[in-house]
């Protein structure tokens, strides 16, 4: 691995800090290294392989047979990450996004393990991080860094899959999540076009998606101007509170 270059060294990967994604941008530009992939490979499947013999392992409820196959390491496929830099006073405390296949991560870009579900569980999980109610809640609770201790009790919702809102947030998530032909793949399995949008229509989605989740959360009209009012000093609200709330109030579940 190479901390020093600029540019690419040939047949190297990318590996990613908190800096390097945003919400809705999964490839900023701005790297923490680069990494020659094969011994790096080799390095993370022995480390799996280890670890998955302890029970307190993030490893250790998965099948031996998945573990034992080094195509099934994380770096192959896209993967839900969030930045552990965080802070209350930035203009978004929980960071998540969809990160591309092939590349690392460094520390500073924790990313979720699934032993269970699918694509669309994936989904729906960053579209509930990347709306304004979650948010909101984390800013209650978060001061520097958004550690696993902090972020594993947050209040997710847990609709069943045949529940329309489940079912649009993980549209409008995923479609979201695959701006570019590195996520087509994985869009497939999700049932949801990649490609970039038109900012009008990338903003009414992102809007939309604030609508359901805050109907998953169970908030009604005037708590949910409430979390748009105290989110962030001095931010301005109007017109995405506005768009919000068009969409809160024709949105499956509006009361």
């Amino acid at each position: 691995m190479t901390l020093e270059a600029e540019d690419r060294p040939a047949g190297f990967w990318p590996v990613y800090k908190g800096e390097s994604f945003e919400i809705g941008n999964p490839d900023t530009g701005i790297y923490y290294a680069w990494a020659d992939p094969e011994p790096a490979m080799d390095w993370l499947q022995q480390k799996r392989l280890r670890g998955s013999k302890n029970i307190r392992s993030q490893h250790h409820e998965f099948p031996v047979d998945h573990l034992r196959d080094r195509a099934t390491l994380p770096c192959f496929a896209p993967r839900v990450a969030f930045r552990d830099v965080a802070r209350t006073t930035d203009t978004r405390t929980v960071i998540a996004c969809l990160l591309p296949p092939s590349i690392f991560v460094a520390d500073t870009a924790p990313y979720f393990l699934w032993p269970r579900g699918d694509e669309s569980d994936r989904a729906f999980l960053l579209g509930v991080l990347c709306s304004i109610p979650l948010d909101w809640y984390a800013r209650r609770f978060v001061e520097n860094h958004l550690k696993y201790f902090i972020l594993n009790p947050f209040p997710v919702p847990r609709p069943h899959r045949d529940d329309p809102r489940w079912q649009r947030v993980v549209q409008l998530a995923g479609r979201l999540a695959c701006p570019d032909e590195r996520f087509d793949t994985w869009a497939q399995k999700v049932g949801v076009d990649c490609g970039p949008l038109a900012p009008a229509d990338k903003d009414d989605m992102i809007h939309e998606l604030d609508a359901v989740v805050a109907h998953l959360y169970g908030l009604n009209e005037h708590q949910l101007v409430h979390i748009f009012e105290t989110f962030h000093p001095g931010w301005d609200y109007d017109s995405r509170l506005d768009a919000v709330l068009h969409h809160y109030r024709t949105a499956t579940g509006a009361r």
